[in-house]
């Protein structure tokens, strides 16, 4: 039985793009995340992390840094037979360690899984009661 320790959480190939346009297929359809073309995750490809269980991909995420001040985590995703596992969590703790590494001062996620964010650190404020407020310019169609 596969455990915590045979997962590998790797910066993300050129090889990688055709099997993660594969693997986010199913949490595009589920509207969990944006959609993307094969070109696209071309181009985003330096951005990601893979995590591999048995030589199989079993999650991802992106770190997108906007500026030194902000930057984001993208795209993270599990696959449901891995989940538990911890995968997640290496993957927010790849994404932040290379936000450390660019000495950039705020990461931030938007999501609907609050609480796993919460316990991997995140909090709704920034020091001194900074917020983040969103303005949707697209329909709610």
């Amino acid at each position: 039985m596969a455990t915590k320790t045979d997962v590998i959480v790797r910066p993300a190939m050129d090889v990688d793009a055709p099997a993660l346009a594969d693997f986010i297929k199913p949490f595009v359809e589920d509207g969990k995340l944006l959609p993307r073309t094969l070109d696209e995750l071309a181009d985003l490809l330096p951005l990601f992390f893979i995590a591999e269980l048995e030589g199989r991909m079993v999650g991802c995420a992106a770190l997108e840094v906007y500026s030194p001040k902000l930057a984001e985590i993208r795209s993270l995703a599990v696959a449901p037979d891995a989940q538990g596992m911890g995968i997640g969590k290496r993957l927010v703790a790849a994404c932040l360690e290379r936000a450390r590494s660019r000495n950039v001062l705020e990461v931030m996620a938007i999501t609907s899984a609050d609480e796993f964010f919460i316990n991997c650190g995140f909090d709704y404020t920034l020091p001194g009661e900074k917020r983040a407020l969103f303005y949707q310019t697209r329909d709610n169609a």
